[in-house]
């Protein structure tokens, strides 16, 4: 019976994921074992469960008539075992996120590694990518995205702000001519990050505009090698304001007009409210906004600062 209840769960793991290898890494099991389980679940039922192709995997008619009780058997599974952990001291299991690759010292960054030491009975591994993944067939339980999100059946929470700023290096724009309006902006050497489009929105004159680049010089594929780009005084680019924190303050990178201001983008928690951790992802989600939130009072508190004055510790 337990072969059996575990198949079925494989099977629902399978139809959510799209493949048997996404499902395995979902699951933490190898293809080949996977493969094995529906195997057997569809000789015990005596009826083919997916059509299967080189390049899809669909439900067949006995499939779908048994999906939705074998969720319903997944979803009481973890039910159970969400009961349980809520009176376990620490949490336990195994967490997959992926999120950007730069900021590494970024306080979002710094929030996750502070979970890991709060919770030593949960194993992180975090995948670090400025190019999209699809969270739900490579098997991840969380992403950290930024932008507008678009539609999706995946759940997803605001965490925090994203703030950007269009530099170069004051090299650069003394060997160029002066940047006066939105046409010498569109025409000017831009280093251009490939997984984002090449036209810019920004606030101009309290108009909001959209300025199509027309000179991208050098594509990179991670912020962290565009901003080695701009220092290199290869062009302009529009980058996080957390990367550049430190370039701004020495001068190495200046804002190339405080005129022409990027809007913030959101940081959001994406993930697909289903499988065996989805209590754990929701307890890592709910103390990353908390970081957030208690940095961002960290930050007005300091603006809000007198000189000369003392503040009683917080």
């Amino acid at each position: 019976m337990n072969d059996e209840y575990r198949g079925l769960a494989i099977f629902v793991a399978v139809h959510e994921a799209g493949s048997f290898s996404a499902a395995g890494r979902r699951l933490k099991l190898s293809t080949s074992v996977v493969s094995h389980h529906i195997s057997k679940l569809e000789d015990r039922l005596g009826a083919a469960l997916f059509f299967r192709s080189t390049r899809s995997l669909k439900l067949t008619r006995e499939g779908e008539r048994i999906l939705d009780a074998s969720r319903r058997m997944v979803s009481a599974g973890a039910e159970a075992m969400d009961l349980l952990s809520d009176e376990a001291e620490q949490p336990v299991g195994a967490l997959r996120v992926t999120m950007p690759a730069f900021g590494m010292n970024s306080s979002l960054h710094d929030a996750i590694w502070q979970f890991a030491k709060a919770h030593p009975m949960v194993a992180l591994s975090i995948h670090s990518s400025d190019k999209a993944v699809d969270l739900v067939r490579d098997g991840y339980d969380l992403a950290i995205r930024l932008g507008t999100l678009a539609d999706s059946s995946l759940k997803s929470r605001r965490i925090g702000t994203f703030h950007r700023k269009i530099v170069a290096t004051p090299d650069f724009l003394v060997r160029r001519p002066e940047l006066t309006d939105l046409n010498d902006l569109a025409a000017a050497e831009f280093v251009s990050l490939s997984v984002v489009p090449d036209t810019i929105s920004l606030r101009y004159k309290d108009e909001d505009v959209r300025v199509t680049l027309q000179n991208i010089r050098v594509e990179v594929d991670a912020v962290t090698a565009g901003r080695a780009a701009v220092l290199q005084g290869l062009g302009l680019m529009s980058l996080p304001l957390n990367e550049i924190k430190d370039d701004l303050e020495t001068g190495a990178l200046v804002e190339v007009c405080e005129d022409w201001q990027l809007p913030s983008f959101g940081i959001y928690a994406v993930w697909a409210d289903t499988g065996s951790q989805k209590k754990l992802t929701r307890r890592l989600i709910d103390y990353l906004a908390e970081h957030s939130k208690q940095s961002t009072e960290w930050r007005l508190n300091k603006q809000l600062e007198v000189p000369g004055t003392e503040r009683a510790p917080m």
